[in-house]
């Protein structure tokens, strides 16, 4: 018989932001750390669909009440995701964007280890469409510049409903391991369904428009990077440095960020107005920017289009302009469009695939006797 967490980990990979082997066998001691070999057996069973406990125990063969009851505790460790509305339902978390920043609270120096040791193989996979999309702080833009909604930071807040901040872990796992930086500690936000699912599992504190618009003006002055989630309708903002976050961290190492950041806007330079201060190499988090000839000289390939050079230029000797057409990414319509995206680039999800997974949810739910 496979070994268990052999299989969870294939399911895993199913998803769309994948959970690929290894060649040392990491991801198996990951699962192994956040799994116990009863959580592991019922994850199995829970879908990319979002369904109710009575579907998921029959095809697990257990009685619904003691479903609902383990599907609640993996939903409480950060392994499921529980939606609530007309019905609850639960759904498979994938490990990054996932599980793994569900696991704020309870990070340990081995689960740490194992995940750093882990992350360059993963996010290849992962990142096959990025997950996050680089958008400008809001101090950057100049008067009547035009940008789409979810393009401003301060409009996705503002229609937002519910609101809660959360520490970012990957600054916290720094921290344990004596090389994270003093930024904002209190940097992730996130909206409405996720909000609602990290102010259950304490992940977070939920707070008002005001607060909130205040962490984006502390983020600026601290250096931060805007990450939303991929999505015309994203469900979070990570403010993020390029020292502690996993994905800037990477892209830094990588010769030419532009090509793998999804952004729309990009910095140029006006060399003859730079007075040479260098105020905004030490804002940069992707080492766009180096001193030539007493100037500021921009390499346009590392620029990830934040904008935090160009907030405390004085000179205005920078500024930032739209990417042409041909190279503007495509934002997704909603996150579900963002996973689809995602799980086809990693050749997952083509339409007689994702055809099977509906009518493989349908039949089970007919099979378990629910007709919802």
């Amino acid at each position: 018989m496979e070994d268990l967490y052999r299989r969870l980990a294939r399911h895993l990979d199913d998803l769309p932001g994948g959970f690929p082997a290894s060649e040392s066998g990491v991801e198996l001691r990951i699962l192994r750390r956040l799994f116990s070999e009863q959580e592991a057996e019922l994850a199995l069973h829970v879908s990319l669909l979002p369904e109710c406990a009575g579907v998921i125990a029959w095809r697990a063969g257990i009685p619904r009440v003691q479903a609902e009851s383990r599907l609640d505790e993996l939903a409480r460790k950060g392994l499921i995701m529980r939606l609530e509305g007309k019905t609850v339902q639960y759904v498979s978390a994938q490990f990054i964007i996932g599980i793994w920043e569900f696991h704020l609270n309870d990070l340990d120096l081995e689960l740490i280890r194992d995940v750093e040791e882990y992350m360059p193989v993963l996010l290849p996979e992962a990142w096959k469409v990025p997950q996050l999309h680089t958008i400008p702080v809001n101090q950057s833009l100049e008067h009547g510049f035009a940008v789409f909604p979810y393009e401003n930071a301060e409009e996705i807040v503002r229609r937002a409903t519910l609101i809660v901040v959360a520490p970012c872990i990957c600054r916290r796992e720094r921290q344990m391991v004596g090389k994270g930086c003093s930024k904002l500690n209190e940097a992730c936000l996130v909206f409405d369904q996720g909000a609602d699912m990290y102010r259950r599992n304490r992940l977070g504190r939920p707070i008002d428009q005001t607060e909130a618009l205040a962490i984006l003006v502390h983020a600026e002055k601290d250096g931060l990077v805007l990450q939303p989630g991929n999505s015309q309708q994203p469900m979070n903002i990570c403010c993020c440095c390029g020292c502690c976050c996993g994905v800037l961290r990477n892209l830094k190492a990588y010769p030419k960020p532009a090509e793998l950041a999804a952004s729309s806007f990009m910095a140029v330079s006006d060399s003859e107005s730079c007075t040479g201060c260098g105020t905004c190499i030490s804002r940069c988090q992707m080492s766009a920017l180096s001193m030539a000839a007493e100037k500021a000289a921009l390499n346009p390939t590392r620029c990830i289009g934040c904008g935090l050079c160009v907030s405390t230029c004085a000179a205005g000797a920078l500024k930032l302009v739209r990417k042409p057409d041909a190279v503007q990414p495509k934002v997704p319509k909603n996150g579900i469009h963002a996973l689809i995206g995602l799980g086809r680039a990693r050749g997952k999800f083509g339409a007689v695939d994702f055809a099977k997974i509906m009518l493989k949810s349908k039949m089970d739910r007919l099979l378990a006797g629910l007709g919802h």
